[in-house]
């Protein structure tokens, strides 16, 4: 079995955050505005994108958004080895700290990470968000 992670066009990232995400919605529901400014991952199985980040860095700040693995391939790993990967990647480009809003049902997976839930929470499309960071 061959893994790779590399940047990937935003039209990649949109195909599998409609299918992972939103798959009940347009595909124009998970565009995101600053889709340009923002830097893809993608993590490939036998050349198959099979779970992309986007990271978007601010004066020594990044926040990833729009993280999503195929339903078929939780659990295995993957996801995980994206996350380091992109975190390492902040890292690497001098970012000083990194946050995302997660899911409340996730929450638990980016702790491992060492990410931190802040008091900040809000909803959208229905579903519970928390505001989780970690310096870097």
């Amino acid at each position: 079995m061959e893994i790779e992670i590399k940047p990937v066009n935003k039209e990649i990232a949109w195909e599998l955050r409609h299918i992972v995400m939103w798959p009940d919605k347009d595909l124009e529901y998970v565009k995101l505005a600053d889709d340009d400014q923002g830097i893809h991952y993608g993590l490939f199985k036998n050349k198959v994108p099979v779970s992309v980040i986007s990271l978007f860095i601010n004066d020594g700040e990044a926040q990833f958004r729009k993280f999503a693995t195929l339903q078929e391939e939780q659990g295995k790993g993957y996801g995980s080895m994206l996350l380091n990967y992109v975190m390492a990647e902040a890292k690497y480009r001098g970012v000083k700290r990194i946050w995302c809003n997660a899911r409340e049902n996730k929450s638990i997976f980016y702790k491992k990470f060492g990410l931190e839930e802040t008091n900040q929470r809000f909803e959208r499309g229905g579903k519970s968000y928390i505001i989780m960071a970690k310096n870097v």
